[in-house]
């Protein structure tokens, strides 16, 4: 686990003493990432700089790391789970390595193979691979997108780099477009970012930069469903068989691996797993002292029954409040989800005993975890109702009041999925964002995010459309960011077992009618949970990581709230009598306007950073040493 910087020079020249210094620069904004080691290869065309964590092969993992006489050269963020097979294979095809490293068996095997390797990986990354004879430079990212991949075209060349802050001049501008897109998926889209010149390398996907060539981009991976018939029993079997291996392979570190514990199926069925690899696993947990916002108490429960050791931290509202423009700089883009910050938290005191972590990430995505893909199912009575009536129906919602029973369930049911369906959030309408947004620009309705992925999907069951959408927008630009870049904030590493490539090639055949039963979401899985997890986690409601925003925005935050907006300097991008509105709405309790508020507060708050430049860099990057009211329990 590690971060890189790269610039592929626009003529050839090696840099002066000044233009390293200031790439050096570059590379050590993101130490976090690699506390432990920094390296550097240049030659007249490219320049690589490299942060280190270590982790596997401790004392030989050093990069930018060569291979065939010097002609590759390669730096690389993540690991990769079956390196070991692949190294067994390559040696009796007579290849030679002088490291235990996974990042030589991704080199070497890339000598071999060229871009085949790519979806051999089984793992997660992001990497550069410089082939100094051919003068060609690749690149590629793993499957689902959990490690970040930024490239910026510039006068000197195109940069490319593990988080977008390295990249990053005084006279970056926002892109609208995104900044519209924000508002309404409370992230920003891949493969965009906030900044007008900043993008993301796409996960599943390889680049290949030709000398004298555009930027060529292809997609070794793209997630697609292959629905199977079996019996359950054979299905629970599959599902831990596969499971049980990936864990397995996820918990091979020369240094001590942990794990995340909230009060869900995910994680407890992760742990669980791990305990058989690892018994003195210790596992971590945060919560709110709000009452119905703490999952801490049901995690003890949850360790005590695994017999596994369990730290627990109580966040206040003070130190949330204070922590969030650290928080934010570590994002890089704005994120409204507040479940980064108890993120943020859990990942601190982790990393007070363990340099790994494992979570449950990704088994929502794969195996039908969201309430919301319950929908189709309540929504089938309208498929036998013919299209005039149900345009008459339509209409009958849109006169409706707001608030009267069953406006909503009539106009989701007369709505197409493809319209009223964009992901797991939907933060502000278009027409909110019309009298919210000064810029706004209708061009850039948000269905246009979604749009070309129903074109690729519309023929699939309305649930794995659903699934798709998620995969493709929501894991990516959310639950994944967050994970990355929370973790990073500490130098932890981050693992996440459920989206490893077999357990996907088991996930994607299992048909809506095993996932979508019984009154439940994930409901295959969880047969396959039972009798591993404790009885309490399998049927408990679906939290994740709660956070009391709605209550706080009336009271504690309150104060903080009227600050930021009085404060911000974003007169130009915002309508704040609008977002005063939304505030005096909400503590009246006339309407529930947390989340939406939060998104605002959030860009306030990254523009702040970012733009106006309120905080110093030196101040955010600190490392957090603050001492905590950790609990062993």
């Amino acid at each position: 686990m590690c971060g890189y910087i790269g610039l592929l020079k626009a003529e050839p020249k090696w840099l002066d003493d000044s233009e390293r210094k200031e790439f050096e620069n570059r590379n050590n904004i993101i130490r976090h990432r690699g506390p432990d080691d920094e390296g550097y290869y240049e030659d007249e065309h490219i320049i690589l700089g490299f942060r280190r964590l270590s982790i596997i092969d401790v004392e030989c993992g050093h990069q930018p790391i060569t291979y065939d006489d010097d002609r590759y050269w390669m730096v690389f963020n993540g690991e990769i789970y079956n390196y070991l097979e692949l190294r067994e294979s390559l040696q009796k095809q007579g290849m030679t390595f002088s490291t235990d490293s996974d990042t030589e068996v991704i080199i070497a095997m890339f000598a071999k193979k060229g871009v085949d390797t790519f979806s051999e990986l089984r793992g997660m990354f992001s990497l550069l691979i410089w082939d100094k004879d051919e003068q060609c430079l690749y690149g590629a990212r793993d499957m689902f997108g959990i490690k970040p991949f930024f490239y910026k075209d510039s006068d000197e060349g195109i940069y490319f780099a593990s988080e977008k802050k390295s990249l990053l001049t005084e006279s970056e501008q926002i892109d609208q477009e995104a900044m519209q897109h924000y508002f309404t998926y409370q992230y920003v889209p891949e493969p965009m970012t906030i900044n007008k010149h900043v993008s993301k390398i796409e996960p599943g996907s390889y680049f290949i930069k030709e000398k004298g060539m555009p930027l060529a981009s292809y997609h070794y991976f793209q997630p697609e469903f292959n629905v199977k018939h079996y019996e359950d029993k054979d299905w629970i079997e599959r599902i831990q068989s596969t499971l049980d291996q990936s864990v397995a392979m996820h918990m091979r570190s020369d240094v001590p691996v942990g794990s995340f514990l909230s009060g869900g199926i995910d994680s407890s069925l992760i742990v669980a797993l791990a305990k058989r690899y690892h018994p003195e696993i210790k596992t971590f947990s945060v919560g709110f002292e709000q009452n119905d916002y703490s999952e801490i108490d049901v995690a003890k429960e949850t360790a005590d029954k695994l017999e596994v050791e369990n730290y627990s931290y109580i966040i206040s509202p003070e130190e949330f409040v204070a922590k969030l423009p650290k928080i934010i700089w570590y994002l890089d883009d704005p994120l409204a989800d507040p479940a980064c910050v108890p993120l943020y938290f859990v990942a601190r005191e982790a990393k007070k005993h363990v340099k790994v972590v494992l979570s449950g990430e990704g088994a929502d995505e794969l195996f039908g975890g969201y309430n919301i893909y319950r929908e189709p199912e309540s929504l089938r009575i309208f498929e036998s109702i013919p299209t005039p009536a149900k345009d008459l129906l339509a209409r009958v919602a849109d006169v409706l009041p707001e608030g009267v029973k069953g406006k909503s369930f009539l106009e989701r049911g007369t709505t197409p999925l493809r319209q009223r369906y964009i992901g797991n959030a939907k933060m502000f309408e278009e027409e909110e964002k019309q009298g919210l947004l000064r810029n706004y620009r209708k061009e850039y309705y948000y269905q246009k995010v979604t749009a070309p992925l129903y074109d690729q999907i519309e023929q699939e069951h309305p649930v794995h459309q659903m699934q798709y959408i998620d995969m493709q927008t929501w894991l990516q630009g959310d639950i994944l960011l967050k994970a990355d870049k929370m973790t990073m904030a500490h130098s932890l590493e981050l693992r996440v077992p459920f989206l490893d490539k077999e357990v996907f090639n088991v996930a994607r055949e299992i048909p809506v009618s095993k996932k979508i039963a019984n009154g439940t979401t994930k409901h295959i899985l969880r047969e396959a949970a039972s009798g591993i997890v404790p009885d309490h986690v399998l049927n408990r409601k679906k939290l994740g990581f709660p956070v009391p925003i709605r209550h706080w925005l009336k009271n504690e935050l309150y104060e903080w709230a009227i600050n930021l907006i009085q404060e911000s300097a974003t007169d130009h991008l915002l309508e704040k009598q609008i977002i005063f509105n939304l505030l005096e709405e909400h503590c009246k309790g006339k309407k529930d306007n947390s989340r939406k508020l939060w998104t605002v507060f959030m860009f306030m708050l990254w523009h702040q950073i970012y733009i106006e430049k309120k905080f110093a860099i030196s101040e955010l990057q600190e490392e957090d040493k603050t001492e905590s009211k950790l609990v062993h329990l």
